[in-house]
């Protein structure tokens, strides 16, 4: 959990000195920390970014759009979907959105999953039987299983530039490549590495188990349910005036890309949708965090949702050029990469990249907000932008974390932690046996004796701000200074700390 004030989660020093530095922050002139500005009103400002992007890249036309609690607060289209009609996008406008289809796919084995239908830890080969056989060509070599599919971890070779070019392959066709089999990269669970062909097979799971074709079961279990009435993998049907179509940059100028035909690869890349649509999507996801009681509002429950992030190898990376450096940890969920980032703290992210099209999303779970982004560029994801903008409006103040309810422990311990300071002895509070082992009674008591003599008198009427149900942070304003302090639960049922740390600065 990212805590609001973007405090490092390494060690108590550390977590403590941060607070310590933050309560020099601004404050209004009645005293109190200013809100943060709306986040409606500062995402305007930013079209310049996705403007200046969009003539850098020779990308024809660009759709973005805003989702905080659970609503499209913005939404806007720039260029054109066509250069023949000129045709400006719009909210309405389709692109396919390439990669970002995966997502739909991990939750239908997700909700198949749910209802007891398949296992993620079984052989695929149990649902797709013309994968029975395969092995990576070791004596100690394991099979696929479902997981490992979603993971991109079975041992396919990465292959992008192969795979967007599969879109159209015919069920039977796919059939038959399957019977044949594929040769291995690495060993299932060995290593993760991006394939299409993997998610294409997932396709062909939900087929199977779900009792109906891909396409059609995407549609009545998830797309409907969400009333994403204009979103499909057809592209060849309905309404041709609101489509827009894919451009390569190529020698100065760009050149159409083929349409291609939805197919058995469509699992892993074929759908097309407007920014309306897609905004319904992304405020499902989004509705699923925090944990909470409550009816379920979705086609997939809120646990299963939160399924998307739990990943497998974890790995680290550099921002994209054109950002202020960071280095990410990052590792792949359920076709959703899921990064730690030095500035947003946790981002939930996935790109697609397709022939004639680029696109990108976004979310910040923690904070409830998404942003997207389609265009109609070969490869042209607009990550470097939608960055951009979720760290300026981070900077801004305009899309916090959601504050952590403190539960009836914590406030217990922290009402623990006030007795032990005004006693001036730890063991005033119920301490965990490791306790004074890490640092005898003396010199807590001398500590806590130090750090009253540089603050001075604490009324200690500031809250708790709360990690988890078991953890929290504390700065009071005293009369000589602050003092920044930390609390920790030990697992167990009677009260006990295991963490009771108090530290001084002044002003």
């Amino acid at each position: 959990m990212q805590m609001a004030w973007r405090v490092p989660r390494h060690t108590a020093m550390t977590r403590l000195l941060a607070l310590l530095a933050l309560v020099a922050a601004p404050v209004s002139a009645a005293g109190q920390t200013p809100p943060p500005p709306p986040v409606e009103a500062r995402i305007a400002a930013l079209e310049p970014v996705f403007a200046a992007w969009m003539e850098a890249q020779h990308v024809p036309g660009l759709v973005w759009g805003v989702v905080k609690d659970g609503r499209l607060v913005f939404v806007r289209g720039l260029g054109v979907q066509d250069l023949d009609t000129r045709r400006p996008v719009t909210a309405d406008s389709r692109f396919r959105i390439a990669s970002m289809s995966k997502a739909f796919t991990a939750m239908a084995i997700l909700k198949l999953a749910d209802a007891g239908r398949l296992s993620l830890e079984a052989p695929a080969e149990r649902y797709v039987p013309e994968m029975k056989g395969w092995r990576y060509p070791t004596s100690d070599s394991r099979r696929i299983t479902v997981a490992d599919l979603l993971h991109h971890d079975a041992g396919f070779v990465e292959d992008n530039p192969w795979g967007d070019r599969q879109q159209p392959l015919g069920e039977a066709a796919f059939t038959a490549m399957l019977r044949a089999g594929v040769p291995f990269a690495n060993g299932p669970g060995v290593t993760m590495e991006y394939s299409n062909f993997g998610y294409a097979t997932l396709g062909r799971i939900v087929s199977n188990v779900g009792g109906a074709p891909y396409q059609q079961w995407i549609g009545r279990q998830i797309l409907t349910p969400l009333g994403m009435t204009a979103t499909g993998y057809d592209v060849l049907a309905g309404d041709q005036t609101q489509r827009a179509l894919g451009y390569r940059w190529q020698d100065g100028g760009w050149v159409r890309e083929p349409d291609m035909a939805d197919g058995a690869f469509g699992a892993m890349g074929g759908l097309q949708t407007t920014a309306r649509d897609y905004a319904r999507w992304v405020g499902f996801l989004l509705s699923a965090w925090p944990a909470r009681d409550g009816a379920e509002m979705g086609p997939v429950g809120r646990a299963t949702v939160r399924r998307i992030v739990e990943g497998g190898f974890v790995t680290a990376r550099d921002r994209a050029a054109g950002l202020e450096p960071c280095r990410q940890a990052a590792s792949y969920g359920m076709a959703w990469f899921t990064i730690n980032d030095c500035d947003l703290g946790r981002v939930v992210t996935h790109t697609g990249g397709y022939p004639g099209f680029g696109s990108v999303v976004m979310l910040l779970p923690d904070a409830g907000i998404g942003i997207f982004a389609f265009a109609n560029r070969t490869y042209a994801a607009p990550t470097l932008p939608v960055m951009q903008a979720l760290l300026a409006l981070r900077r801004e103040g305009a899309t916090p974390d959601r504050a952590v309810p403190v539960s009836t422990g914590l406030a217990a311990a922290y009402d623990a932690a006030r007795t032990a300071w005004r006693a001036g002895d730890a063991e005033r509070a119920p301490l965990a046996g490791n306790v004074l082992l890490d640092r005898n009674a003396a010199r807590r008591r001398a500590e806590i004796a130090a750090a009253k003599a540089d603050a001075g008198d604490c009324p200690m009427t500031e809250p708790v701000i709360p990690v988890s149900a078991m953890e929290g942070y504390f700065i009071w304003t005293c009369a000589k200074g602050k003092v920044a302090g930390r609390v920790q639960r030990a697992p167990t049922p009677v009260l006990s700390l295991q963490v009771l740390d108090f530290r001084a600065s002044q002003p």
